[in-house]
């Protein structure tokens, strides 16, 4: 067990992308790989995974503040499913609700307007996915 996962905040536009360990529960932002209607470039994935060889991989489930599916959510599930059915990696959900308020905040906070770019938004969403994650598995 490497300790590594990756995690990722799909979107159908962008998929923003966090790199995290374990052992200290935090996580970073890295990219965020564009999306055309939610399919992305699958082969910036293989690379994300063959440099990065994590024990898991974390997808942001986006959910209405009830609990219930929104529109995306399957989309995400299904996304998900490929990750896994493609490259065979072990693939957990993680409630992301919020996540991308607290990220716009937390940019906002550090960089003003400048900071509030789509990518950086994104891959911020998947660094909090991914801490609520660490979070909620010890």
């Amino acid at each position: 067990m490497s300790g590594t996962l990756l995690a990722f905040d799909f979107g159908t536009k962008s998929i923003g992308v966090a790199i995290g360990q374990r052992i200290t529960g935090t996580a970073r932002p890295l990219t965020a790989i564009k999306a055309n209607d939610g399919t992305p470039d699958w082969t910036q994935f293989e690379k994300l995974l063959k440099e990065w060889q994590p024990e898991l991989v974390v997808v942001g489930l986006p959910l209405n503040m009830d609990g219930t599916n929104q529109p995306l959510t399957d989309r995400a599930r299904k996304f998900a499913n490929r990750l896994h059915g493609r490259f065979g990696v072990k693939v957990e959900l993680q409630d992301e609700r919020l996540s991308t308020v607290e990220a716009r905040a937390g940019l906002f906070e550090r960089g003003g307007f400048r900071a509030l770019n789509k990518g950086s938004i994104d891959s911020a969403s998947a660094v909090i996915i991914l801490e609520s994650y660490f979070e909620n598995h010890g």
